[in-house]
């Protein structure tokens, strides 16, 4: 638990790093993104994609999905994407509840998963099949989670596939070899980062949840220092926007300075650091030494 909750009067920690689904805020990228999700899903699409760079909330749109549908949908959930072709139909088997021998055959295993899946669906129970850190599965795991959504009847798919992964599996995907599955994804949403206005309400939105009720937490310039940093990434927001109540709670104040996000950006090494005074300084001495250096040569001439 972070040290500073008594400090500023929080009931809970507003930036840890762990996907917390109570503290979800629909900003317009993750909207969209849970619509397009929604909006597949109903319509009995096959395969969907959701991709976006690292700490932009993929994980948190996954837990939110699997919170929010889970009274409509069966949902097998396989967050270790490093797993071969018979590891992914075990743990597939396992998610949907079935008993599966030790010594069974990778065929057999898949024909308890037809057969338990063709169940479900005359229950009126689509099974959604959850794939994070998708960019990490072998060109054979991809291989086999396509013929996975080959499982249908005359009237419905099977399984529905919801890919999340990092901009390397949209690279991937574009690549000859895996050309039948991309064709195979009718949906997909990029994720991207937030705006200035998304980071400041972003921010308060988490403070207001977590029970800070004081003035303004940020100064204007500490604000705008900390969205620069962050890139407008909501996991590097959490990190920086952590370590500086961390500071505040350190040095017994209330309000957060451009001095204290420097210093939390100093410690955070995926942060974008301010051009410092000492890099000007050199900068502008260059300058006038370049200048002093072409006057003197155009006397000499």
């Amino acid at each position: 638990m972070a040290v500073y909750l008594e400090h500023f009067g929080l009931s809970q920690a507003p930036f840890g790093l762990t996907p917390n689904t109570g503290l979800y805020q629909a900003l317009l990228p993750h909207d969209e993104a849970i619509q397009v999700l929604q909006t597949a899903l109903k319509s009995g699409e096959g395969f969907i994609k959701v991709s976006g760079e690292v700490g932009t909330g993929k994980t948190l749109l996954c837990r939110k999905l699997l919170n929010e549908m889970a009274d409509d949908y069966q949902f097998a959930y396989l967050p270790n994407p490093c797993l071969s072709a018979e590891q992914i139909h075990a743990a597939l088997a396992s998610e949907l509840g079935l008993q599966i021998e030790a010594n069974a055959s990778s065929h057999s295993v898949l024909e308890s998963i037809h057969h338990h899946l063709i169940e479900l669906a005359t229950q009126q129970r689509p099974v959604v099949l959850l794939i994070d850190e998708a960019q990490a599965l072998s060109d054979e795991a991809l291989e086999v989670i396509r013929l996975l959504g080959n499982l249908e009847t005359e009237q419905r798919k099977l399984l529905h596939v919801v890919l999340f992964g990092q901009p390397e599996l949209d690279e991937r995907l574009a690549t000859q070899q895996l050309r039948q599955l991309r064709q195979r994804i009718t949906f997909s949403y990029r994720l991207r980062a937030l705006e200035k206005d998304e980071v400041a309400s972003y921010i308060q939105h988490r403070l207001h949840l977590s029970g800070y009720r004081g003035g303004p937490l940020f100064t204007a310039a500490s604000l705008k220092m900390l969205t620069r940093a962050s890139r407008g990434i909501p996991r590097l927001i959490n990190i920086l926007a952590h370590k500086v109540l961390m500071l505040c709670y350190g040095q017994g104040a209330q309000q957060v300075s451009v001095k204290m996000v420097k210093q939390a950006v100093a410690d955070t090494e995926d942060a974008v650091r301010p051009q410092s005074q000492t890099s000007w300084l050199v900068l502008a001495v260059s300058a006038c030494v370049a200048v002093a250096a072409a006057a003197w040569w155009s006397l000499s001439l």
